[in-house]
C-alpha cells in the first residue's frame, strides 16, 4: 500500500505550475478589460488542477501497465515502481477528473453552455494522453496537447468565463502560457528520450532528437518573452514580466550545457517556475495598467 506521501508525489505536484499559471493569465487578461470575477477565477484555479492531477494519475496509470515505467530516471511512480495497485491508480485518476468536471459545471451554468463541449474536450485528452489503444502522448502530440489545453483553454477560457469575451490580450498570453508549459513537457521528454525509446513512446524528443529537442527547449521558453515587449502597447508595467528572465536562463542551462538524466530534473523545476513566475508578474502588471 503507498503511503499519503507518496499519493501525493505520484500527483507529481511540481506540474502544478502548469495549472496554476493559466488561471493567473486569464484572470489578468480579464482584469485589463475591467471584467475579473474573482469567485470565477477560484473555480477555474479548481478546475485546472484537478485536472492536471487526474491527467497525471492517469499517465501513471496507463504508463504502469504498458510497462513504460519499469526503468525510470524520474519521479516516483505508483504503478510502475509497485507502490499501488493500478486500480486504485485508476480510480484516483477518475475521481480527480469528475472532481474538475463538477466544479466545471458551474461555469458552465454560469457562462455558455457550449464550454461543456469543451471540457469534455479536455477530459478526454487528458485521458488518451496515454491511455486507449492509441495514445497521442506515444505519437509525439503531448506538447501540441499541453500548448491547447493548459494554453489556449486554460488561458482563453479563464478569461471568457470572467469578462464573456476574449480579446489580443488574452491570446498573446495563452500563446506563451503554452509556449512555457510545454517547454516542462520537452524537458521532461528529452530526460526520458533514451528509456522512452525502448519502450516504444515515441515522444517529441524521440522524433526530433537530442540535439534538436534542446534548440525546441530554448525557443518555447523565450516566447513570454517576446509576448511581454508586445504587451508594452497595453501598459508599461508589463516589463514586470522580465523578472523571469534569469529563471529561465537558469532552467534551459542543464539543456543547454548538454545534460541527460537526472541532471535535467532542475531543468523541469524551473521551466515550471520560469511559468509561473512570469504569469504572476504579468497579471499584476495587467491589473495595474
Amino acid at each position: 500500500m503507498a503511503t499519503a506521501a507518496q499519493w501525493i508525489e505520484g500527483a507529481r505536484p511540481r506540474t502544478l505550475p502548469n495549472a496554476i499559471a493559466p488561471v493567473l493569465a486569464g484572470t489578468g487578461a480579464a482584469m485589463a478589460a475591467d471584467a475579473a470575477v474573482w469567485w470565477k477565477a477560484v473555480l477555474a484555479l479548481l478546475v485546472s488542477m484537478a485536472l492536471i492531477v487526474g491527467v497525471n494519475y492517469a499517465n501513471d496509470y496507463s504508463d504502469g501497465i504498458r510497462g513504460t515505467d519499469d526503468v525510470r530516471v524520474g519521479p516516483l511512480r505508483l504503478v510502475g515502481q509497485r507502490l499501488a495497485a493500478p486500480t486504485a491508480v485508476r480510480n484516483a485518476a477518475i475521481v480527480s477528473l469528475a472532481a474538475g468536471a463538477l466544479v466545471g459545471l458551474v461555469l458552465v451554468a454560469t457562462s455558455a453552455w457550449w464550454l461543456l463541449l469543451i471540457g469534455a474536450a479536455c477530459l478526454a485528452g487528458a485521458w488518451y494522453y496515454t491511455g486507449g489503444n492509441k495514445p497521442y502522448g506515444y505519437s509525439g502530440f503531448g506538447e501540441l496537447a499541453v500548448f491547447v489545453f493548459f494554453g489556449l483553454v486554460g488561458v482563453l477560457g479563464t478569461q471568457f468565463v470572467q469578462a464573456n469575451r476574449i480579446d489580443w490580450v488574452g491570446i498573446l498570453l495563452a500563446v506563451s502560457v503554452g509556449a512555457c508549459s510545454s517547454a516542462v513537457l520537452v524537458a521532461n521528454n528529452l530526460r526520458d528520450a533514451p528509456t522512452d525509446a525502448e519502450s516504444g513512446k515515441i515522444t517529441l524528443a524521440v522524433k526530433l532528437g537530442d540535439r534538436r529537442t534542446r534548440v525546441v527547449h530554448f525557443a518555447l521558453l523565450a516566447v513570454p518573452f517576446l509576448a511581454t515587449l508586445v504587451l508594452l502597447v497595453r501598459t508599461p508595467w508589463a516589463l514586470a514580466g522580465l523578472i523571469a528572465v534569469p529563471l529561465a536562463i537558469r532552467a534551459n542551462a542543464p539543456v543547454r550545457r548538454g545534460k541527460g538524466g537526472p541532471e535535467l530534473i532542475p531543468a523541469l523545476r524551473d521551466s515550471g517556475l520560469t511559468l509561473l513566475v512570469w504569469s504572476a508578474a504579468v497579471a499584476l502588471a495587467l491589473a495595474l495598467g
